[in-house]
């Protein structure tokens, strides 16, 4: 049972990550290579935090401030220096290993010792849960202002956006902040539940956070009354637990953990793309996008 409840507090911590690979890999549509970086960067922060005697609070808003720095130099390297949104994204997650390493001055930094959100007198699973609802609840509030619109509207047509007079390089540059600031603040939380913070602790986060989003809005896309925010936060659960109860059984070994997670994802892709649900995601589509268009005039 305590392994299941670690595994949800994981899973809720987690899916704050892949909401911010959503707002770049389905709202934008920039595959963003820093977010592997971003989510180190946040464990490092809070590393060194706690180790300094900063409140476990502070530290937590100062990691979700360097993810936002860390979006804005992808974003300037991008617009302004006019390098591709991949390679922009790989220079940062490279910069970033080396600041990492220079943030936390040792590869591994262990936190059992330092006051931290996860041993307090809070339960970690309602701390974990109320972490993961407010992120979803005001990113959905967001997405719904006029910014949000104009965000979604980036990522599904630029070149009109562009005509209507907005500055499209300020919206992605947003976009990228907001998306690295939740990842390295999932990686500030993770760091302090796991107990320690890695220099390698990022690697595969984009993976992570594509594999659950990519699982959760095949499974729910054609639902309307499911919002892809939650569908993200519940493709998280399928994601880990899928890895929890392989592993735990022993009905795949480590050395093919990735093999079946590749057909877990290819299943959930299969049953999306199915007629077993109802269709009316598409109608609320194009609802958002006549949003983006009243909000534009």
């Amino acid at each position: 049972m305590t392994g299941i409840i670690s595994v949800l507090i994981q899973s809720l911590i987690l899916s704050i990550m892949a909401l911010g690979v959503y707002i770049t890999y389905k709202i934008l549509d920039f595959p963003d290579m820093t977010a592997d970086g971003s989510f180190s960067l946040g464990g490092a922060v809070i590393a060194v935090s706690l180790a300094g005697g900063m409140s476990p609070i502070v530290g937590t808003i100062l990691a979700f401030t360097c993810g936002l720095i860390a979006g804005l130099i992808t974003g300037i390297l991008h617009i302004k220096y006019k390098i591709t949104n991949l390679l922009s994204g790989i220079l940062v997650m490279g910069m970033l290993y080396s600041i990492n390493l220079g943030i936390m001055g040792k590869s591994n930094m262990p936190l059992f010792t330092y006051q931290n959100l996860f041993n307090s007198k809070l339960s970690p699973l309602i701390l974990a849960v109320a972490f993961a609802v407010a992120c979803k609840v005001i990113l959905d509030l967001f997405l719904k202002t006029g910014l949000g619109y104009t965000l979604k509207g980036v990522g599904d047509n630029p070149q009109m956006i562009k005509s209507l007079g907005v500055n499209i390089n300020i919206i992605k540059t947003l976009g990228l902040m907001i998306s690295n600031g939740l990842i390295a603040l999932s990686g500030g939380l993770f760091a302090q539940f796991q107990g320690f913070s890695d220099v390698n602790m990022g690697i595969g986060t984009l993976v992570l956070g594509i594999a659950s989003i990519i699982i959760g809005i095949s499974l729910f896309k054609k639902v309307v009354a499911i919002k892809a925010t939650t569908a993200i936060i519940i493709g998280t659960f399928i994601y880990q637990f899928t890895i929890y109860l392989a592993l735990n059984f022993g009905l795949v070994s480590a050395d093919n953990l990735k093999l079946i997670t590749s057909v877990v994802i290819v299943l959930c892709l299969t049953i999306g793309n199915s007629s077993v649900f109802t269709k009316k995601r598409e109608k609320a589509r194009q609802i958002e996008k006549r949003g983006v268009a009243d909000v534009a005039n």
